[in-house]
């Protein structure tokens, strides 16, 4: 009885809050470079911030696409997939940014994808169910 009443409770986990933090944070030092920089600043921290949110959406879309407690070897296996590919996407977006359209301001790109990756220090406080009032 317990067992179906807690698989009937748990719920998914929704990453929106997170997301919309990391992009708050890009745009953030986004305006911040038009204001230093201009446009080109601008341009950098955008692209800063593609690098480091492109490889998180991967990886909440493939660590978690399959849940459940009977499979937990399937769901480790996935969780380990998803991160060497998140790494590798990394890697590859840096290459590609790198070589195809160097950043104007290396500071604010790299600005933007750090400012983009603390936001995972608050992932407990953003993915935390909050409590309503009772009326």
């Amino acid at each position: 009885m317990h067992r179906a009443t807690a698989k009937a409770t748990r719920r998914q986990l929704d990453f929106t809050r997170l997301f919309l933090a990391q992009g708050l944070a890009v745009l953030l030092v986004a305006l911040l470079g038009l204001w230093r920089a201009g446009a080109p600043g601008a341009v950098s921290a955008l692209l800063g911030g593609l690098v480091s949110l492109l490889p998180s959406l991967y990886f909440v879309w493939r660590g978690l696409r399959s849940r459940g407690g009977k499979r937990v070897r399937v769901n480790v296996l996935n969780l380990y997939q998803a991160a060497m590919g998140k790494f590798g996407l990394t890697v590859v977006l840096f290459v590609m940014v790198f070589v195809t359209v160097p950043p104007s301001n290396p500071a604010l790109f790299f600005g933007a994808y750090v400012a983009a990756q603390l936001m995972h220090w608050l992932t407990p406080w953003l993915m935390r169910e909050r409590s309503t009032p009772r009326t």
